[in-house]
């Protein structure tokens, strides 16, 4: 009974964990270009009461016996599910239709990479993310510059005072990943390229290494379907009642054996 005690704190341990998750998920339905976060759990190691198959007689062997010590949570995946855009009107914002992250430059000099293509200018022109970090590679806008463009294919144009016809300032290059899934959130809607994720392959929007294009004036909501993270969070819960429960009976067959001595 000591090993269910054990056992079922394991299971309300990894829940615990997951209903973080989905506070976290339901805290960020709102934020442009957050990505949905899922818990994953594995089983703890076993206790071999019979090894399987071991001999059970002189011609059979036993299919085992094994206790399992509960469950912990192993991993967090994060869902690249696209979200719904939102109509700004703001020629600066961006989305992205399709795969792919924006490149910025984060203040150590490191590349991180977001969906969330909330841009504007800085006081030398260039464009930056809400936080100040700058968009690679770098596309400065001259202040005299008008009616600026940004094409699905990434091409930033305007027009400048004396020239008839837009003046191309850029192209806004979009990076890619073999398994998005593996990218390591880091807050602030940027994502890390990991072991898992593999190494990023930048392309122009609506290249040919899989990255989509992209929509001006748009931006991309998180992609949290909140009424399935409520589903989640319902049996996250039950689950959390179901493991204190075999607590409270593991407690209550201990006390019937403590009673046995009076």
């Amino acid at each position: 009974m000591i090993r269910a005690l054990y056992t079922a704190a394991s299971g309300m341990s990894a829940q615990q964990a997951n209903l973080d998750s989905i506070a976290n998920n339901l805290a960020n339905s709102g934020t442009a270009g957050f990505r949905q976060i899922r818990m994953q759990f594995e089983d703890m190691m076993y206790q071999n009461m019979i090894t399987p198959g071991s001999p059970a007689s002189e011609q059979t062997v036993s299919a085992g016996l094994q206790i399992g010590l509960g469950t912990k949570a192993s991993a967090t995946e994060v869902i690249q599910r696209q979200g719904d855009f939102n109509q700004t009107g703001n020629t600066m914002d961006l989305a992205i239709q399709g795969g792919g992250f924006f490149q910025v430059q984060m203040p150590n000099g490191t590349t991180a990479y977001t969906r969330a293509g909330s841009f504007h200018m800085n006081n030398q022109g260039t464009l930056v993310t809400a936080n100040g970090n700058q968009l690679l590679p770098a596309i400065t806008v001259p202040s005299s510059a008008t009616a600026l463009t940004i094409s699905q294919y990434g091409v930033v144009s305007a027009t400048l005072p004396g020239q008839t016809a837009p003046a191309t300032l850029g192209t806004v290059q979009l990076a890619n990943f073999a398994n998005p899934g593996g990218l390591s959130a880091m807050g602030g809607s940027l994502f890390t390229p990991t072991s898992a994720s593999g190494n990023p392959i930048t392309d122009a929007p609506g290249g040919s290494s899989g990255v989509g294009t992209l929509q001006q004036g748009y931006l991309e909501n998180s992609n949290v379907d909140v009424v399935s993270e409520f589903v989640q969070m319902i049996l996250a819960q039950r689950a959390y009642e179901s493991n204190s429960k075999v607590i409270r009976v593991a407690d209550d067959m201990y006390q019937q054996i403590n009673g046995m001595v009076r």
